[in-house]
């Protein structure tokens, strides 16, 4: 038993450790190259949860995440949202949440690129993502 609870302490250590805490400033975070039409940057991951930083110049097509919600926070740039059936005009300050399951697509309005913080729970890997064929 005693042998169980110092496996168990060493191994709880282990992981707390190699869980690093950081800071980040994103308000001035620029994509390290040039891109096309999205650039997707990670910021963190562990096992609960992924953060990116995504830069769209003009869309990103309809999809899905079968097994992942996610968080999105528009930081700069405008568009359109749609989720399910919800057309929405999006702007930096807007928070939005996507049940996972749900379909969603973006298309932006703004002369510059959307600069979006998301955050996807569980980890993501990206085998998740479901292109659904529509525009």
């Amino acid at each position: 038993m005693r042998r169980a609870i110092f496996t168990l302490s060493i191994l709880l250590i282990t992981v707390g450790f190699s869980m690093a805490q950081q800071i980040t400033n994103i308000a001035n975070f620029q994509p390290e190259l040039n891109y096309e039409n999205v650039h997707v940057y990670q910021l963190d991951s562990d096992p609960l949860t992924s953060t990116y930083m995504i830069w769209v110049k003009n869309e990103v097509a309809e999809h899905f995440h079968a097994e992942h919600t996610e968080i999105a926070y528009v930081l700069e740039g405008k568009g359109v949202m749609t989720i399910g059936d919800i057309r929405q005009g999006i702007e930096p300050g807007d928070y939005i949440f996507i049940p996972k399951g749900t379909k969603h697509s973006v298309k932006v309005k703004s002369k510059s690129p959307m600069k979006v913080l998301s955050i996807q729970t569980p980890q993501f890997d990206g085998a998740d993502r479901v292109q659904t064929g529509e525009k």
